[in-house]
C-alpha cells in the first residue's frame, strides 16, 4: 500500500488482540484548490517564516518540541521519547460495546475516519472473524483508543470487507436540542399539507442513491474562473434564472409534487423485479433473530 499508515497498535475485544494499522480514509487536498494570500500593491506572497531571534530563519527539520519550565528554560521532548512512554493499553483499540447501527446519531461523528488494516498475517484470521461476526449480527463497536496525544472515543464498522474507525465527539461537547427548545417551530398541520410533503418525499426518494454523483461544484468553478485569468480572459456568469413566485405553501407542495413526480424515473418496473438476495451484513434482524433460535 503506497499510503503511509498514520497510527499503529491492536484492535482488542476480551482476550482478542489483532494487530492493526490505521490510514485515514479522506484523501490528501481532495482536489481542493488553495489560495494564496498577496501584498495588494505588488503581488508578492505573503510568508510566514519560522525564525530564531538567534539565528534567524529556521528549517522544519532542525525544530524540536520543549516545555518550558521555567522562564526561558525548556527541556526537550522527542516524540520517540513521548512514543517508548505509551504502555500497550494506550497502543490498542479497546472495544467496550457492540450496539445497533442506529444506536447512534450521525452529529456525534467528528468527520475524521480511518481503515484499519490488519498487520501482518498473523492479525488476518482473528480480523476477518471479528469482521464477519460484526456483519451477520448487525453491529457497530464502541471503542477507546490513545490518538494524537489524547483518549478518543471511536465508532468501528464494517465497510466492504473492512474495519472503518471514526472519531467521535464526546456527549458533554455537543450541544443538546433542548438548548433551542423554545425556537422550536409549533404550528399546526394539515392532513392535505402532510399528504402532500410525503407524495413528495416518495417522488424525490430513488431507488438507490449514488453520492458519488454529487460534485464539489465551487472548486470546478474555481478552476475555470483561474483558468479563464491565466489566458487573460473574462468568464460570463450565466443569466440568474428569477424563482418562481409561489402565492401559499399548499401552492408551492402542490407545485412541487408535480414536477418532481415529472422528474422521477419510473419506479414500477423496478418493483416488479424479484428483490436481490441481501448480503449478510443486510439481513434483516428478526431473519437473523430466527437463525439463532433454530
Amino acid at each position: 500500500m503506497a499510503a503511509r499508515s498514520s497510527w499503529k497498535g491492536y484492535l482488542k475485544l476480551s482476550l482478542i488482540s489483532v494487530p492493526v494499522k490505521a490510514y485515514t480514509a479522506t484523501t490528501s487536498g481532495g482536489g481542493e484548490i488553495h489560495l494564496n494570500q498577496l501584498h495588494e500593491e505588488c503581488k508578492s506572497r505573503i510568508q510566514y517564516k519560522k525564525t530564531c531571534p538567534l539565528h534567524g530563519e529556521v528549517p522544519n527539520d532542525a525544530i524540536v518540541s520543549g516545555y518550558e519550565y521555567a522562564k526561558g528554560q525548556y527541556v526537550i521532548v522527542d516524540p520517540e521519547e513521548l512514543d517508548k512512554l505509551r504502555s500497550e493499553a494506550d497502543k490498542a483499540v479497546k472495544i467496550e460495546a457492540f450496539v445497533a447501527p442506529d444506536t447512534l446519531d450521525p452529529m456525534y461523528y467528528s468527520g475524521k475516519t480511518y481503515y484499519l488494516i490488519p498487520d501482518g498475517p498473523v492479525a488476518q484470521k482473528p480480523y476477518v472473524v471479528l469482521l464477519q461476526g460484526m456483519q451477520e449480527e448487525q453491529r457497530y463497536a464502541f471503542a477507546q483508543v490513545v490518538m494524537h496525544g489524547r483518549e478518543q472515543m471511536v465508532l468501528l464498522r464494517p465497510i466492504d470487507g473492512l474495519l472503518a474507525m471514526s472519531i467521535l465527539s464526546y456527549d458533554a461537547q455537543l450541544t443538546k436540542p433542548v438548548a433551542f427548545s423554545e425556537e422550536a417551530p409549533k404550528a399546526e398541520v394539515a392532513p392535505e399539507e402532510l399528504k402532500l410533503i410525503k407524495a413528495l418525499i416518495e417522488a424525490q426518494t430513488p431507488e438507490k442513491f449514488d453520492y458519488a454523483q454529487y460534485k464539489d461544484k465551487y472548486t470546478e468553478n474555481l478552476s475555470k474562473l483561474i483558468e479563464a485569468k491565466v489566458a487573460g480572459k473574462e468568464l460570463v456568469a450565466p443569466p440568474a434564472q428569477e424563482p418562481v413566485q409561489v402565492i401559499n405553501l399548499m401552492e408551492a407542495l402542490k407545485q412541487s409534487v408535480e414536477n418532481a413526480q415529472k422528474a422521477a424515473p419510473k419506479k414500477e418496473a423496478a418493483q416488479a423485479k424479484p428483490p436481490k438476495k441481501m448480503a449478510p451484513s443486510a439481513k434483516p434482524k428478526a431473519e437473523v433473530r430466527k437463525r439463532k433460535s433454530s
